[in-house]
């Protein structure tokens, strides 16, 4: 009896601690589970890491491997951080001598990575139904990230703010209070120069540079000097005055009804990737709408995906539409109508 008893018991506590075990471990699973099977999991999991290259800032992007870590805590990511032109240059140099490192790469210009298309594995997340087609340019690249243009203000010197884009044209902005990053500075700021000359009208640019514009180099220096009020209105990136907001400078953003012009990356898998699985698994978390709307509520942020899964302060989704260049145009347009804006602005590069 008392060798029954005991095996019972034994039993009966042995199911307890499964079921417990089990229990314990299915919310974890499922949420897993919402970015891959159990088989890509375990794959990723059993590789253990990944090397991400990325042209994005490098603490945004610190701040987006430690949310996928939440899930995936047993994937280490190992980033390399580079400028556009640098992590392009690095990307052939390393390919041309088979020794590409990464696994995953995130870029901000599309045509870039469209000329290295030819390294990209095939991949396609579990969600790519819900992604905007005028974002991509190859199904084997994707936009991990999407940035948009707003336009920001000093609350401490601007007492009628600007409300829409045709704003920046108002005579009572003259005298340098307006300062803008340069057109040629990349792909981000060439959008929204395209955006102006083919939504705000011909004329815009010279309606705008007859005010006595302060041009800057890069969003960063911009965002800067609107904090300390050396300008008081700049259109810029929203997630590079976002943060600055958050931390309690004296800014505001507004988005105008004219257009959001969006900046879609292209995030690929090279085929020399040694960690394919962590890769796939990595791209898909990013590309969910858990990761979108974690890149939005916390690093300002847009989003590619058709219906978004939240929005940025002031985003109004029935007066609010973004803006998305036709790629074709922005390859074949770059070169001559920067010509034109810089003469226009008075800027020589």
């Amino acid at each position: 009896m008392k060798r029954r008893t005991f095996t019972k018991t034994a039993v009966l506590g042995t199911a307890g601690i499964l079921t417990g075990t089990l229990t314990g471990s299915l919310p974890a699973m499922a949420q897993q589970e919402k970015f891959g099977s159990r088989e890509l999991i375990a794959a990723a999991e059993k590789e253990g890491g990944l090397t991400y290259y990325t042209a994005n800032f490098a603490e945004v992007e610190q701040e987006v491997i430690k949310e996928f870590n939440k899930t995936f805590p047993k994937i280490k990511v190992s980033m390399v951080r580079a400028p556009g032109g640098q992590l392009i240059t690095r990307i052939k140099t390393e390919a041309a001598a088979d020794k590409l490192a990464a696994d995953v790469i995130d870029h901000s210009d599309r045509g870039l990575m469209l000329a290295l298309i030819d390294l990209f594995q095939d991949y396609t997340p579990p969600n790519a139904a819900d992604y905007r087609p005028d974002a991509l340019v190859s199904p084997k690249l994707w936009p991990g990230v999407t940035l948009g243009w707003a336009i920001a203000y000093n609350t401490q010197l601007v007492k009628n703010a600007p409300k829409t884009w045709m704003d920046l044209t108002k005579p009572e902005y003259k005298g340098k209070q307006i300062g803008q990053v340069v057109g040629p500075s990349g792909g981000t700021t060439w959008t929204r120069v395209m955006f102006e000359r083919q939504v705000l009208g011909e004329d815009y640019w010279a309606k705008q540079a007859a005010l006595g514009i302060g041009l800057y180099p890069s969003g960063a220096p911009l965002s800067d000097s609107l904090v300390r009020g050396e300008v008081s209105i700049a259109p810029l990136l929203y997630n590079i005055i976002y943060t600055k907001i958050v931390e309690g400078a004296p800014a505001e953003a507004i988005f105008a009804p004219e257009g959001v012009p969006i900046i879609p990356y292209a995030d690929g898998i090279p085929k020399s990737s040694k960690n394919p699985n962590a890769a796939k698994l990595f791209m898909n978390w990013r590309l969910s709408k858990e990761g979108q709307a974690f890149q939005i509520a916390k690093l300002g942020n847009i989003t590619s995906l058709k219906e978004p899964p939240s929005f940025p302060k002031g985003w109004d989704p029935k007066v609010i539409k973004v803006w998305v260049p036709n790629y074709d145009q922005f390859e074949k347009l770059r070169e001559p109508w920067l010509e034109q804006w810089n003469k226009t602005y008075g800027y020589r590069q």
